[in-house]
């Protein structure tokens, strides 16, 4: 499990690295441009050789790429999804550039619309976006419901993965708080166990390719996005220990996002180790019991 942190690229490319170094990351996430503008930043090879160098030593080993909170590839205005689009495709050739393990994107929003109608506009302009670009993969991460957004519900995921036409390169970014807030109970390890089980049926584990782990400020089911400090939520250090211990996520980048720092990295460190000690005592005691279940068996079976 790569356990890492949302970092600022501002000052170019390597400055993020630094500031990951810095927290202690295994992984970061970056915008490729401010997040709220769509001017793109003219980052040309130069900038990603640099990435790459800056990066090679360091224990970060893996990087992604946050699409722009503007875009929305479900809008019904032209100009809007013609903005979209060219934002996509250039957030996809900054990670082929520097190496990306993908690109988060926020698949869209319905408005007050049809949400089917949406699903096919978005993923129209998902599948062009990886036609007319190379390399890099694309993740779209859930949603915790509000304003017709997509995404909320693991069966709207594998409707737009589908309808882009399930190419290799789209896969999924699972939210902690979105879970929580869209309805699904992923507060103790067997509760994201099922939710993720559900998740394969419905989408495919294959297709996970990120966590991003944030507690939350707002209940189960409240279809609100407000990020927590890890541990001060909802989810609490109980749920965000069973996320960090999760056997499913391994190899995974896993990335806070709330006012990242050197201590919350240091502490998802130690909630993955109290996670993983509470799984394996809870192995262990599932093994005593069924030996003696097994054992009362044979005993009834002599007699």
């Amino acid at each position: 499990m790569l356990i890492g942190a949302h970092v600022s690229p501002a000052g170019g490319l390597p400055k993020a690295v630094d500031r990951g170094v810095e927290l202690g990351a295994e992984s970061i996430q970056i915008f490729n441009q401010s997040p709220r503008m769509w001017r793109p930043t003219a980052y040309g090879e130069d900038d990603f050789r640099a990435f790459r160098e800056a990066i090679a030593p360091t224990p970060i080993k893996s990087v992604l790429i946050h699409a722009v909170y503007l875009l929305n590839c479900a809008s019904e205005d032209k100009e809007i999804v013609a903005k979209s689009r060219a934002s996509l495709i250039q957030s996809l050739q900054v990670g082929h550039g520097i190496g990306a393990a993908g690109v988060v994107l926020h698949p869209g929003s319905a408005k007050q619309g049809d949400i089917g109608r949406a699903i096919k506009r978005a993923s129209k302009v998902i599948g062009q976006a990886l036609s007319e670009s190379e390399g890099c993969p694309l993740q779209l991460e859930d949603t915790a419901g509000a304003g017709g957004t997509l995404g909320r519900t693991f069966e709207e995921l594998a409707s737009l993965i589908d309808s882009a036409g399930a190419a290799k390169r789209l896969g999924v970014c699972l939210d902690s708080c979105h879970l929580l807030s869209s309805g699904y109970d992923v507060r103790t390890a067997d509760g994201l166990a099922d939710a993720l089980d559900r998740f394969d049926q419905v989408v495919g584990l294959d297709r996970l390719g990120s966590v991003h782990l944030n507690d939350s400020k707002t209940p189960l089911g409240s279809n609100r996005d407000r990020h927590e400090l890890i541990g001060e939520g909802e989810l609490g250090e109980r749920g965000c220990s069973a996320f960090l211990s999760e056997p499913r996520f391994e190899r995974l980048p896993v990335v806070l996002e709330t006012k990242p720092s050197k201590e919350q990295v240091e502490l998802c460190h130690k909630l993955r180790k109290r996670g993983q000690a509470a799984r394996r005592r809870r192995k262990a005691s599932a093994v005593k019991s069924s030996g003696r279940r097994a054992s009362r068996s044979g005993s009834v079976r002599r007699r």
